[in-house]
């Protein structure tokens, strides 16, 4: 990855190298298409995540693999071509699901051009865990929709698909027991989540006051034993809620451990009979400062800053996205970082300019090099922030040229999808793909 930041060359020279990144970017990429992993394992374990979950299985999967002898290596979903499965006899796969059936990121080339095809899989024995969340309609679409095609092009199952809905700890150890057994072993240790910690709320206020949508609270939570643990902008905290302490909550963390909080934004959930949510009603409404909050953190390795931190960064996100948001552009702004530009979408700024005066300042000081906002209801025509996008194409592929990476954070309904149609509209679908090869587009969207 380039690690040049190309806005401080300044002037030709900073276009120049902008373009010969872009140039390099896309000839990887389209390399990437041709190649083929050396089968370098007798066992593959291949992974599809969004927000890190798959990617934490595989490296477990592969580590009890090479724990009863096997060779066995974990990858990436984006790095494995449809060549490699002709050459692989033995797969585990494990597939998130995003959005309402779909591939996530990291899948979504696997998807639309491997599984497209139709190959001789019949030399192949594989097992697929599906990860998803049974509240939406297609759920584990895309685990499901793997398994069918690996079936239906001759491909073995090893074992039956195993479904697991929001991380059901009984669905895991089932197969943990499969693998185990697979390695021929039955003595590795339970791949356990990190324990919850006691958490309690030092502060809650209400950040959209007369907001014609559901209330936005921000909440600032420190642990019981007066101790902050370890975080980075990009993570994500887990909250077990009382009222349904089987399926945990996460949330996008929006402050710095250096701030001495953990902040979220909670948009407050109700039911169709009028009923709080379970984990948003708890911590916006129900819970007490004396109250304990059962609450864990989750390092979301694709959206963390990593290799992206001194590039210039363009955040795009609407409502509660936000705080993902924010993390990442205090992150940069206490590196000494001021090449950041922030896109955001709301209803009506009036009611709903979240952080509005900490983003002014930022603004003021040179922190933010641009911040350029979509309200939504506040004109006849509807505007949202992929219309700014549109709006700024020009200045954006400038951006993109002088090696910016763009993060985008915020809901799935609506903002995902038509931001990232705009963003191919804008830069091109084959400088998106050099874009995410290269992991300078990311995305957190719920």
């Amino acid at each position: 990855m380039i690690t040049i930041d190309p806005m401080r060359l300044g002037g030709a020279l900073a276009l120049s190298s902008g373009y010969l990144a872009m140039c390099f970017a896309i000839w990887r990429a389209r390399a990437a298409r041709n190649s083929v992993p050396a089968a370098d394992a007798d066992w593959l374990v291949v992974y599809a995540s969004q927000t890190g979950s798959a990617e934490y299985l595989a490296g477990q999967t592969a580590a009890t693999l090479t724990t009863g002898g096997l060779s066995a290596r974990a990858v990436c979903m984006s790095h494995l071509e449809a060549g490699a499965l002709s050459k692989s006899g033995r797969i585990l796969f494990i597939a998130s699901t995003y959005g309402e059936g779909d591939a996530p990121d990291s899948g979504a080339r696997f998807a639309g051009e491997t599984m497209d095809s139709a190959p001789d899989l019949s030399h192949l024995h594989y097992a697929v865990l599906a990860l998803g969340d049974s509240s939406y309609t297609n759920y584990c679409g895309f685990g499901r929709a793997l398994d069918g095609w690996l079936a239906a092009h001759g491909a073995t199952p090893l074992f039956e698909r195993i479904d697991v809905d929001r991380g059901k700890a009984s669905a895991l150890a089932e197969w943990q027991h499969h693998i185990g057994r697979l390695a021929g072993t039955a003595d590795a240790p339970d791949w356990e989540a990190p324990s919850y910690g006691d958490w309690r709320i030092a502060s809650r206020a209400l950040a959209n006051p007369g907001s014609a949508g559901a209330p936005l609270y921000r909440i600032a939570l420190v642990p019981l034993d007066g101790a902050l643990p370890v975080w980075e902008a990009g993570d994500l905290a887990q909250l077990s809620a009382p009222a349904d302490p089987e399926h945990p909550r996460e949330y996008s963390i929006a402050s710095l451990p250096a701030e001495g909080r953990l902040e979220l934004m909670v948009r407050l959930q109700r039911r169709e009979d009028g009923s709080l949510g379970a984990a948003s009603g708890w911590l916006c409404e129900t819970a007490l400062d004396t109250d304990v909050i059962r609450l864990r953190l989750r390092a979301h390795q694709r959206f963390r800053l990593n290799g992206n931190a001194a590039r210039p960064l363009i955040a795009i996100g609407n409502g509660s996205g936000l705080a993902g948001l924010r993390a990442l552009l205090k992150s940069r702004i206490d590196a000494g970082h001021g090449d950041n530009w922030l896109l955001f979408g709301e209803r009506n700024a009036a009611h709903d300019y979240l952080c509005r005066e900490e983003l002014q300042r930022w603004l003021a000081a040179g922190s933010l090099a641009r911040l350029d906002l979509a309200f939504s209801r506040d004109q006849s025509t509807a505007r949202y922030v992929q219309h700014l996008v549109r709006e700024h194409a020009q200045t954006l592929r400038n951006w993109v040229d002088k090696g910016a990476a763009i993060y985008v954070c915020g809901s799935l309904q609506g903002m995902a999808g038509g931001v990232h149609e705009a963003l191919t509209e804008v830069l091109g679908r084959e400088t998106l793909d050099a874009l995410t090869a290269a992991g300078r587009y990311r995305r957190d969207v719920y």
